[in-house]
Order: C-alpha cells, then sequence, then structure tokens
C-alpha cells in the first residue's frame, strides 16, 4: 500500500484549498459562535444557553466552512434542530431509563430528520442535550424547541446569510447561485441533464453531501479541461 493509498483509506481530504478560504471560514465560525453568545447572555439564562453551544459550534462548521453543501442549507438548518429538539424533549418526557432516553433521541432524531429531508449532523447535539441537561433546561419543556434552539439558529442562520454575501463565491444559501439544468459541453461528450443527475443519486441509496449543481459544475470543469488537454498543441 502506498502513502496515497493509505490516506484516502483513512479517507484523508487532499483537495487543495487556498489560506484565504481557510482565513474566511474560521473568521465567519467566529462571528457566527459570539453573536449566539451575545444573543444568548441578552435573552436566556446562561446557565442554560450554553448546553445548546456545542450543536451550534458543529453548525458553524458547515455554515461557514461548507455553505454550500446540503447539510448546511436552511431547511437542513433549522429543520434538523427544531426536529431534533422535539424529539429530543419527548424522550426525555416518555422514556424513563436516562441511557435509553439519551441513545434514543439520537437515533429516533436521525431517522426523523431522514424522513423530513432536512438532515443536519448537529441535530443529533441538539436532541442529546435535551436528555442530559440541567434540571432548568428540563424545566422548559417544550419551550426549549424555542428558547434556546430557535433563537440560536436564527442567530447563526442571519451570520451566516450576512457574512457569506461578502464573497460572490460562496453561496449561502445554494440557491442564490444556480448553474445551468443542462452542462453544455465540447465535442465527444454528451450533455448532463438535471434529470440525469436526479437519477444516478436516487440509485446510491444514500446521502449524499454534495449539491446537484455542484457536481454539474464540477462535470463541467473536468470535460473543459479534458477537451484542451486533448486538443492538438500549436506550439511545436
Amino acid at each position: 500500500m502506498t502513502w496515497n493509498d493509505f490516506l484516502d483509506w483513512v479517507g484523508f481530504h487532499r483537495q487543495p484549498t487556498s489560506w484565504r478560504e481557510k482565513f474566511i471560514s474560521t473568521l465567519g465560525g467566529f462571528l457566527g459562535i459570539y453573536a449566539i453568545f451575545l444573543t444568548s447572555r441578552w435573552l436566556l439564562d446562561p446557565a442554560d444557553a450554553v448546553l445548546i453551544i456545542p450543536s451550534l459550534g458543529a453548525s458553524a462548521v458547515l455554515l461557514f466552512a461548507a455553505p454550500h453543501v446540503p447539510f448546511s442549507q436552511p431547511w437542513n438548518l433549522v429543520g434538523g434542530h427544531l426536529i431534533s429538539a422535539v424529539v429530543g424533549v419527548a424522550c426525555w418526557n416518555w422514556i424513563p431509563d436516562f441511557e435509553v432516553a439519551a441513545a434514543a433521541a439520537v437515533g429516533i432524531a436521525i431517522g426523523f430528520m431522514y424522513f423530513a429531508r432536512c438532515i443536519h449532523p448537529p441535530g443529533g447535539a441538539t436532541a442529546l442535550a435535551a436528555v442530559i441537561g440541567s434540571a432548568k433546561l428540563h424545566a422548559l419543556g417544550w419551550g426549549y424547541m424555542l428558547a434556546p434552539v430557535l433563537l440560536n439558529v436564527a442567530t447563526i442562520f442571519a451570520v451566516a446569510v450576512g457574512f457569506n454575501a461578502f464573497f460572490q463565491w460562496r453561496r449561502y444559501p445554494a440557491a442564490l447561485t444556480r448553474v445551468s439544468a443542462t452542462v453544455p459541453t465540447e465535442a465527444g461528450y454528451a450533455p448532463i441533464r438535471h434529470e440525469d443527475f436526479v437519477y444516478a443519486l436516487s440509485q446510491l441509496d444514500t446521502f449524499v453531501d454534495v449539491s446537484e449543481e455542484d457536481v454539474l459544475r464540477i462535470y463541467e470543469l473536468a470535460t473543459r479541461r479534458r477537451v484542451g488537454s486533448d486538443a492538438p498543441r500549436t506550439d511545436r
């Protein structure tokens, strides 16, 4: 096994990104979480508000480091956290065994997010916090999904929309930028239609964390490069 084979096996991401992109993602994550702390300190009891911060920290990674992927989109962000909050409170109220309630909260939240098509990985932590939180947090009951969950989600969403708007290549929500439904290709490459990708993705029977628009764009760039490399050279 070569070193590159090993990197592929462990899933090491070798796609390069610029220092500019790294810095922007870092700054965005800072601003998103700082805004949540300010909002929570202003409107909520900090002792309870801090329990939701870990799950929103994970959301910040998605919204500011990968704002274009499906996991990051508004329906995933809002629906994922709110559904998970409801599931977590329900499990705390209706399952007497603490360990079973905690495990069920995460598992059921995943299932509900799948059915609602709003998978958002940090939602699992939101559901878990509803079970393992403090007595004061438990006293919030169903209000947990409004404050702190919905309040914090709305805050980080607003920061993500405003912050990413300063950079034209960072699309949030991704629907703000769309490519053509059919990618025009050079001679020798058949055009790829939107419905072709919908069918292809449906055959994988798993969640693919990349948008159809990005797949189309990747195909366009790859075929453009291939056609350019195959073209006869004129500098000889």
